[in-house]
């Protein structure tokens, strides 16, 4: 069930307070992230704030209001579209494509429990 903080994302990430559709569920293959930290940020010795996972293949990095923003340039170099939060106690993803805000993946595209 969607929050307050899920209606203030999709509110500030899109602009709208509207849901969209993502066209791109069928890519999201990967449900553990590859690592637990943004090694690019490690490599530059940059800063992060938020780490995202890219859903495609697994690639951990950072949000964009962290310096580098090595989530969006993963996406830019790949055309991977989507991402999700991999911070406790968040669950929404993101189509960079569709910049659609999705509150949860569908049940068949969310991470294994237990």
């Amino acid at each position: 069930m969607p929050t307050i903080l899920d209606t203030l994302r999709r509110t500030v990430f899109q602009r709208s307070f509207a849901r969209r559709d993502c066209a791109h569920l069928d890519m999201a293959l990967v449900a553990s992230p590859a690592r637990a930290s943004c090694a690019a940020c490690a490599r530059e010795g940059t800063g992060t704030v938020h780490l995202r996972m890219c859903l495609t293949c697994g690639e951990v990095g950072c949000c964009d209001s962290s310096p580098a923003r090595h989530a969006r340039r993963h996406h830019e170099a790949t055309g991977h579209p989507l991402i999700r939060s991999i911070e406790p106690r968040e669950h929404w993803s993101w189509c960079y494509i569709d910049e659609a805000y999705l509150d949860e993946l569908p049940a068949s595209r969310r991470e294994p429990s237990g």
